[in-house]
């Protein structure tokens, strides 16, 4: 079974066993989202990493653990260490002096696979069997990159972005008019998963360098996604099939999170305030669909980038309701399922690696949130904010 597969089908199922209660988490302390980060970090470090060898464990159970092609695959995916680079950086935010993002850098070197037609990263550890270079995983890794560049101005993260988006182009061509695969080298299909991270790389590229080039290739990305798979109602499907064109209509929340981001961005690279209106359409259309029911509808890292578009938005509406919709479902989580371990579960047992980073994720970005905003009612907000 592939492993992203895999990781969808468990977190669905954990998410749909969740029992409901009748108490949620009172966070209306300071520095509530702060404490739960600062937990779930150390619960991380103590339950995934493992010191004998210096690498993650994609989950806790041994019992789960798959193996591929004949050999046990124990350590994390690399779409794990995306997730944790991530959250890493959104710590390095409230806490300059954390080094967090370099000794993940360091593990996903092992991952670092130099072969043409660009370098990229393999899915697993070079020297344990490697498996397929994704597209997304190397879009994930340059956006972490150019979010740490734009904190601190440091030039091997600009140049990591530029690797990561000269690899992820090797990925394009005009089947279907446009648009990047998901891996390679399958043709299968192509995926907002790498078309919409694939835009984001590139205008974070044309905000640091001003290089046309970078804003003309997100905005192919940009208007082909929108063209191909966008919904009825500005949500996105996952992908559509090159053999015959058909949709894959699942509908999962990071793939509204990389468009509408992409909106914000292009808002502030043109200074035309369509990108901006369509923004806040995909962002109230997201909301309902999302978060209307007061629980999470798919894993915690897919809600982690939508969350990322949110919170870039409000520099340009501050009206909260789309973090406070968010909040509801995230402080039913943090009621419901965290074991005493301080780990969140589901009907499987343990979430693995991907999902406890993108909760990661959104606790620090919560805790930047909450020193900011008031987030224990709800309506428009005059506080200053700064880029997520």
């Amino acid at each position: 079974m592939k492993h992203r597969t895999l990781y969808v089908s468990l977190l669905l199922c954990c998410l749909v066993s969740m029992p409901a209660v009748a108490q949620e988490t009172n966070t209306a302390s300071t520095g509530f989202y702060r404490q739960e980060m600062k937990s779930l970090h150390a619960a991380i470090q103590t339950n995934f990493y493992d010191e004998d060898s210096g690498y993650y464990f994609v989950v806790v159970d041994p019992e789960q653990r798959e193996t591929k092609e004949g050999h046990l695959r124990e350590y994390a995916y690399i779409w794990a260490l995306c997730a944790m680079y991530q959250a890493a950086n959104e710590i390095e935010k409230l806490e300059p002096d954390a080094n967090l993002m370099g000794p993940i850098l360091k593990i996903m070197n092992d991952y670092y696979d130099p072969a043409p037609p660009e370098p990229g990263y393999s899915d697993y550890i070079m020297k344990l069997k490697p498996g397929e270079r994704y597209y997304d995983d190397n879009q994930w890794i340059g956006i972490a990159a150019l979010n740490a560049y734009e904190r601190k101005n440091r030039k091997s993260d600009l140049e990591l972005g530029r690797l990561m988006y000269d690899f992820m182009m090797t990925g394009y061509d005009e089947v279907l008019g446009g648009g990047i695969y998901w891996k390679e080298p399958s043709k299968e299909s192509k995926n907002t998963c790498s078309n919409g991270p694939g835009a984001l790389v590139a205008l974070q590229l044309y905000r640091a360098t001003k290089d046309k080039r970078y804003l003309e290739a997100a905005l192919k990305l940009f208007t082909w996604t929108n063209e191909k798979l966008q919904t009825p109602s500005k949500l996105y499907y996952d992908n559509i099939r090159t053999k015959d064109g058909s949709i894959g209509k699942a509908t999962f929340s990071y793939n509204t999170g990389t468009m509408l981001q992409s909106y914000v961005y292009l808002y502030e690279c043109t200074g035309d305030q369509n990108y901006l209106d369509e923004a806040n359409a995909v962002a109230d259309s997201s909301l309902e669909f999302f978060y209307g029911r007061g629980r999470f509808r798919d894993g915690y890292w897919f809600n982690a980038v939508l969350l990322r578009a949110y919170q870039h938005l409000l520099q340009h509406n501050t009206d909260t309701k789309y973090i406070q919709g968010f909040k509801k479902c995230l402080d039913h989580a943090l009621t419901n399922s965290k074991n005493d371990q301080g780990l969140f579960k589901g009907g499987g047992g343990v979430q693995n690696l991907v999902e406890h980073g993108g909760m990661l994720e959104i606790l620090a970005r919560f805790a930047w949130l909450e020193s900011r905003y008031n987030l224990t009612g709800t309506g428009v907000s005059d506080s200053a904010v700064q880029r997520p």
